[in-house]
C-alpha cells in the first residue's frame, strides 16, 4: 500500500521540473524577443526597406508619354532597361577603373600605416599612448565635408602653403590635376581612415595575452621579433575586418570627390560611381537610373567583398 502511494508522488514530483523548465524557456524566448526586437525593427526600417525600394525604383523609369513631349512625364515600368544602360556605360566604367586603381593603392598604404600607427602605440617604447591615440583618431571624427574643404585650400596653387614652398624650390605641383586629382582624394581618404582602422588594429592587439610577451622575453625575444611574430600574426583577422570595410567604403567614396570638384575642373559629374547616381537622379531627373546605379555599385561592393574575405582568411 505503502509503495503505490509513493509511486504517484514520485511521478508527481518527475513532472514539476519539466513543467518549471518549460517555463523558463518560455521566458527566455520572450526575453530574447524583446532584446531583439528593436533591433530587427530598427534594420528593417533603416536597411532592408531603402534596398528594397530602391531595386523596386530601379525597374521603372520616367518617360515623356507622347513623343511630342506635350503628353507629361509618367513614371513606366522599364524592366532591366536602367540595368542595361549603367552596364553599357562607358563613363560609368570609367569611374569604377578610378575608383579599382584607387582602392589598389590607397587601401593597402592605409592598412600598413594603421598598422604601424597600432605597433607604435602598443609598445613599450611608446608614451602617451591615450594622447597619440587621440590624435590619431581625431581627423575620422572631423565631417567629410569640413575634410574635404580643409585639404582644398592645402591643395589650391593660390592658398596652399606647399604648393608655394615647392614653387619656391622651382618645382611646379598641381595637386588637383588631372593625373593628381585622384591621390588628392586618396591622401583624405587615408588621413579620414587610418586612426579608425588603428582602433580596430590596437584592440586586436591589446587581447592577445600578456603571457605571450612574457614568454618570448624570458626566450630573449626583442620588440622587434615580438612585434613581427606574435603581434602581427594575432592581427589577421582585424586586418580582413578593416580591408573588408575599407574596400566596400572606397567604392561608396562620395565626399571628398563632390567637395573638390569645387576646385577642380578634372572632377565631372561622373568621376566616381556614387556621383554618377547623384546626377542621374538630381540632373538628369532619372530616380530610376540612379537606383540602378546604386544597386549595381552595391552588388559589386558585395561580390569584391567576399573575394576579398575568401581570398584573406585561408589560413596558411
Amino acid at each position: 500500500m505503502s509503495l503505490a502511494v509513493e509511486k504517484p508522488a514520485v511521478a508527481g514530483r518527475a513532472l514539476r521540473p519539466s513543467g518549471r523548465r518549460g517555463g523558463v524557456k518560455g521566458s527566455h524566448r520572450r526575453a530574447a524577443l524583446w532584446l531583439i526586437g528593436p533591433f530587427i525593427v530598427l534594420y528593417l526600417f533603416v536597411y532592408a526597406a531603402p534596398i528594397g525600394y530602391s531595386i523596386v525604383q530601379s525597374l521603372f523609369s520616367r518617360r515623356n508619354v507622347t513623343s511630342l513631349g506635350f503628353g507629361g512625364v509618367q513614371t513606366v515600368f522599364v524592366g532591366f532597361g536602367n540595368y542595361a544602360v549603367v552596364l553599357t556605360d562607358p563613363a560609368f566604367w570609367a569611374s569604377m577603373g578610378r575608383i579599382a586603381l584607387l582602392g589598389l593603392v590607397q587601401v593597402p598604404v592605409m592598412l600598413v600605416f594603421a598598422v604601424a600607427l597600432a605597433l607604435l602605440i602598443d609598445s613599450k617604447i611608446g608614451r602617451g599612448s591615450r594622447i597619440f591615440r587621440l590624435a590619431f583618431f581625431v581627423p575620422y571624427a572631423v565631417p567629410g565635408v569640413i575634410a574635404g574643404i580643409l585639404w582644398s585650400f592645402l591643395y589650391g596653387p593660390t592658398l596652399s602653403p606647399i604648393v608655394k614652398g615647392f614653387a619656391g624650390l622651382g618645382i611646379t605641383v598641381d595637386f588637383l590635376g588631372r593625373d593628381a586629382v585622384l591621390w588628392a582624394i586618396a591622401n583624405i581618404i587615408t588621413w579620414t581612415f587610418a586612426g579608425y582602422n588603428m582602433l580596430i588594429a590596437l584592440s586586436a592587439l591589446q587581447a592577445v595575452p600578456a603571457e605571450l610577451y612574457e614568454a618570448a622575453r624570458i626566450d630573449g625575444a626583442n620588440e622587434w621579433q615580438i612585434a613581427t611574430q606574435i603581434k602581427l600574426p594575432h592581427l589577421r583577422p582585424a586586418l580582413v575586418l578593416s580591408g573588408t570595410l575599407s574596400i566596400i567604403g572606397t567604392i561608396q567614396i562620395f565626399t571628398e570627390p563632390q567637395t573638390l570638384a569645387a576646385v577642380s575642373p578634372f572632377i565631372t559629374s561622373k568621376y566616381v560611381p556614387t556621383m554618377a547616381a547623384l546626377n542621374a537622379a538630381f540632373g538628369a531627373n532619372n530616380f530610376g537610373l540612379a537606383a540602378a546605379t546604386s544597386v549595381v555599385i552595391a552588388v559589386i561592393a558585395g561580390i569584391l567583398s567576399v573575394i576579398y574575405y575568401r581570398i584573406t582568411s585561408v589560413k596558411a
